[in-house]
């Protein structure tokens, strides 16, 4: 990894990306955001991962993250490898109209980086920016929580089940499925 995406100090809030390869729309099913909602809730209990905030697009999810008890590119790491396995045996076991279409596209990745088993899902790297004011952490809570409307997925922050939003909304009482810890 360049020096240019290594995380400086895991403790101060991080806002990355972590993007599927060529942008395959693949988080468009129930069963793939679970898989990443258990796998987040995971790393949050034992590998000692803060979420502050998250969402998932269909192809790529942003977080702002900090890892006090590890370095963050480590759990990161573990985390795409991890999803990634979970991933391709979801496409394999449950229905999916794509599902060959995925497979043969995850594998000609991994034999194009020559790294990779048999399915490379999520592309290197995760681009971390330290968000080290206040101003910058706003700025990058906002951009999460409004990427779905800008998609033109829903038309409220609120609407997107697979964020983070309904942990910030005031006098909200249904929590979104990972353990936020919210920075406001």
């Amino acid at each position: 990894m360049s020096e240019k995406y290594k995380v400086i100090d895991s403790t101060v809030p991080t806002f990355i990306t972590i993007t599927i390869v060529d942008w395959v729309d693949l988080l468009v099913r129930p069963i793939y955001c679970n898989i990443l909602d258990e796998s987040l809730n995971y790393c949050i209990k034992e590998k000692g991962l803060s979420v502050h905030a998250y969402v998932y697009m269909t192809s790529h999810i942003h977080l702002i993250v900090t890892a006090f008890d590890g370095e963050l590119q480590n759990v990161i790491r573990d985390f795409k490898k991890f999803t990634s396995k979970k991933l391709i045996e979801a496409i394999k076991e449950h229905p999916e109209s794509r599902r060959e279409w995925l497979l043969r596209k995850f594998s000609f990745e991994a034999q194009k980086t020559g790294r990779a088993t048999n399915y490379k899902l999520w592309k290197d790297g995760f681009h971390p920016v330290l968000l080290n004011t206040l101003e910058k952490i706003e700025q990058r809570v906002n951009y999460i929580h409004y990427n779905p409307v800008e998609a033109e997925i829903v038309f409220h922050e609120r609407d997107y089940v697979n964020s983070s939003y309904r942990n910030y909304e005031e006098d909200n009482t249904v929590f979104c499925n990972v353990n936020v810890e919210p920075l406001w």
